[in-house]
This record gives structure tokens, C-alpha cells and sequence, in this order.
């Protein structure tokens, strides 16, 4: 949707509801406890680890690369557990594989993001902050909807990951905003604040 020339940014529906949802105190107080022991935690890992996670070997943020990886095996599980159609032992195993494998890889995802997040400031802080949290929020629920399937709950395990591929989705709408919007990771690498 483009523009008419009286709209700014700040008039689209993204934006309104990006705004909405980030512009409190209570997320700013947050963000910035969160980004100081971030802040001090990278300051413990061995030297050039925070570059590998910035992807300043490639030149390129990483974060943005392996996100593919959590969503694309959540959301094929989804479609293998909720799309109608005759369920089978053969379905029910290529889902619980496209949830592990995106689970599993949701870990480096993970790591990165907060990697990035840890330099961004203002609205793109706050934002960067809620997208994280709903993403760190679904994996945890795919962690729980793994056990429960192995335990033969599948229906828990269908509600727990349904529930996490809508946060994660949730969670990649803010993601678009922190880059289209806020410009965070469109420069070389991340090692220097953005936002």
C-alpha cells in the first residue's frame, strides 16, 4: 500500500500498531535493564564471537538468514497438523520432525537476534524487545509441544505449537517493522547501534 502525499510513516496500519504495542514506559524500563546485562554477558564470551553473531565475517547480518529455519519448520508443522485431510502415522512424524528441526534451529536464530538487539535504540529497542520475547515465548511452548507429543498428547502438543506458530508470527510482524521501519540490519553489520 503506498502512501497518499498528506500520509507519513507514522499513518500506517503498521506503524499504528507497532506504536500501540511498544510505546510504554514499562517496555522501556525493561529494554534497557535487559540490553545492559546483554551488554554484559557479550563482554564475557571469547574474543570475536559477538562479530561471528553480528555476521561481520560475511559482511551481512545472520540473524536475518536463519530465521527461516524456526519459522519455515513451525509453519510446516502447522499446515501437517491443522490442514483437513486424512491424519496418518506418516503426517503425524513429518510434523513432529518440522517442528524439531525449526525448534532446534531456533537456538542460533535466538542467539543472534539478541545479539543484534543489544545495539538498537528508541522505538526499535522497545520493538526489537517485544519481537524477541513472543519469539523466545514460541520456541519454549514447541519445546513443551515436543515432550507432550512424545508422550502421546498430541492434541496438547497441536495447541502448544499452533499457540507458538501465532506468537511467532506475531513476532515476525515486529521483526518486518524493526527493519522496513526502523532500518535495523539494513547497515553492513550490527555492531553499532541502530534504530
Amino acid at each position: 500500500m503506498s502512501l497518499l502525499p498528506w500520509q507519513t510513516d507514522q499513518d500506517k496500519p503498521s506503524s499504528i500498531v507497532e506504536d500501540a504495542v511498544v510505546n510504554h514506559d514499562a517496555i522501556e524500563e525493561l529494554a534497557g535493564k535487559l540490553q545492559l546485562a546483554l551488554r554484559g554477558a557479550e563482554g564475557l564470551l571469547p574474543d570475536g564471537v559477538t562479530d561471528i553473531l553480528h555476521g561481520v565475517p560475511l559482511g551481512h547480518p545472520i540473524h536475518p538468514i536463519l530465521v527461516h529455519l524456526p519459522l519455515g519448520g513451525w509453519m510446516i508443522a502447522g499446515m501437517l497438523d491443522f490442514f483437513p485431510g486424512q491424519k496418518s502415522e506418516e503426517t503425524e512424524r513429518a510434523a513432529d520432525l518440522a517442528l524439531t528441526l525449526g525448534t532446534v534451529g531456533a537456538v542460533a536464530t535466538i542467539a543472534t537476534g539478541w545479539t543484534d538487539w543489544a545495539g538498537a535504540r528508541g522505538e526499535a529497542r522497545r520493538t526489537g524487545l517485544i519481537h524477541g520475547l513472543l519469539n523466545e515465548t514460541a520456541f519454549f511452548l514447541n519445546i513443551g509441544s515436543i515432550v507432550a507429543r512424545r508422550k502421546q498428547k498430541r492434541g496438547l502438543g497441536k495447541l502448544l505449537s499452533g499457540t507458538a506458530l501465532g506468537l511467532a508470527l506475531a513476532g515476525g510482524f515486529l521483526g518486518g517493522e524493526l527493519v522496513y521501519r526502523h532500518g535495523l540490519g539494513v547497515g553492513k553489520t550490527l555492531n553499532h547501534p541502530q534504530g
